[in-house]
């Protein structure tokens, strides 16, 4: 097993932590490398892999242990899925979708202190996703874009959920909709409304678990992208879908105070990239080394170049590892303005730094690593996603800290004459 990007002693984990990225990185360097190569080429869905996730009861990594999880919070969560993407980033981007489904219902809004009935209502319906995933290994997905503004969060999803006797009737379509024609369920984020006719907001999103065999859910066009291959997002269409009011994944109204109360929450996206930034260094070590499997034994670590590229990935690395670190371990509740930012420049540095990585390893290890059967190449590929991803786009992180730095809450300019 190869060495955690994170060690005990030296970022401070505890025991827990520790082990639970050792079954991550033990699983993943095992089974999902040697699987990657496939699902890339293919652009396939990586079942195997997530059979492999319920077989090592990682598929409940955010479960609460009361529920049968290992009841990781999302410091914990985050640096098990970078092993995850050490070895195969579209896996530990499509775990995301799947694990947020858990980490948003228990640990993120056990943390907002509801209302006893809320909790209680809360607490009846996660119960019943928790079965699913522990016990049946069910997938849940996180579908959350839509072509418009609303997932950046500046205006209401356009899918909708009309409330009708016991339940909802959802419409409306998903974009990039990772493991789409996968999972068992959607975690579908919409505008609740009450007749056909109502403009939805977003104060009134909702959260409903959409069944995967419910009538009216299609999933539509091809798959073919330059990265991240293996998330197979297609497009999902939902036409009139019945869904039960004991589908909900969280009580109406609950989840905009999360996404303003714990807006770390939408950093998860980000331990895929860390993961790939360390596999990018890791490959030009061995490479440089002579130890990388199927390449001639060649030592280059001897020429001057070598080293002084080596020496720069190596300072890239740690800074963009030590900014992350610090902003998932200050994750919490209403957090201060400056933590906040510090998450965007978090999210801005790990998706830039990525890409920047695996472009510093294709030139300082030469012709050889842009071969198709070495990862490097995929690496580089799938680097390059990270920064288009929404929420938080690598153009929204920088437009929220400028607007961040220079203003305080509710000031504004006078017009310009």
């Amino acid at each position: 097993m190869d060495k955690l990007i994170f060690q005990k002693k030296e970022w401070s984990l505890t025991n827990e932590q520790v082990g639970i990225c050792e079954k991550a990185n033990k699983l993943a360097s095992k089974n999902f490398a040697r699987r990657a190569f496939k699902y890339d080429t293919e652009a396939s869905f990586p079942t195997e892999n997530y059979e492999d996730l319920f077989s090592s009861g990682l598929l409940g990594i955010c479960v609460p242990k009361k529920y049968g999880g290992f009841g990781a919070d999302l410091k914990t969560y985050m640096l098990a899925a970078s092993e995850i993407g050490r070895y195969c980033g579209a896996t530990a981007l499509t775990f995301n979708m799947h694990v947020s489904s858990c980490l948003w219902t228990s640990f993120l809004v056990d943390d907002l202190k509801l209302s006893k009935k809320l909790k209680d209502e809360h607490e009846a319906l996660r119960k019943e996703h928790y079965r699913r995933i522990i016990n049946e290994g069910k997938v849940y997905a996180q579908p959350f874009s839509e072509g418009s503004a609303a997932a950046a969060g500046f205006k209401a999803f356009g899918t909708t959920a009309l409330k009708v006797s016991n339940g909802w009737l959802v419409n409306g379509k998903k974009i990039f909709a990772s493991l789409s024609g996968h999972a068992d369920f959607y975690g579908v984020l919409c505008s609740a409304i009450k007749s056909k006719s109502d403009v939805g907001s977003r104060k009134n999103t909702t959260y409903l678990a959409v069944p995967a065999t419910a009538e009216g859910v299609s999933v539509e066009g091809s798959w073919d992208p330059l990265g991240m291959r293996g998330t197979v997002s297609r497009t999902l269409i939902f036409r009139d879908v019945f869904v039960s009011e004991n589908e909900k994944l969280m009580p109406a109204g609950v989840y905009p105070q999360a996404a303003k109360r714990w807006p770390h929450m939408f950093m998860t996206l980000t331990p895929a990239y860390i993961g790939i930034a360390q596999a990018a260094f890791d490959f030009t070590v061995k490479y440089l080394r002579g130890e990388v499997s199927g390449v001639v034994p060649v030592k280059r670590r001897m020429y001057p170049t070598k080293q002084l590229s080596v020496a720069q990935m190596k300072i890239i690395l740690e800074q963009t590892k030590a900014i992350w670190f610090q902003a998932i371990s200050e994750a919490g509740p209403d957090p201060t303005k400056e933590s906040l930012m510090r998450a965007y420049v978090a999210q801005y540095t790990v998706m830039e730094n990525s890409n920047k990585l695996a472009q510093l390893a294709i030139r300082t290890c030469g012709g050889q690593a842009m071969l198709k059967s070495l990862p490097l190449e995929r690496l580089y590929r799938d680097s390059r996603c990270g920064s288009l991803m929404l929420p938080w786009t690598a153009e929204l992180c920088l437009d929220k800290l400028g607007k961040s730095t220079l203003y305080e809450a509710n000031e504004k300019d006078e017009p310009l004459s």
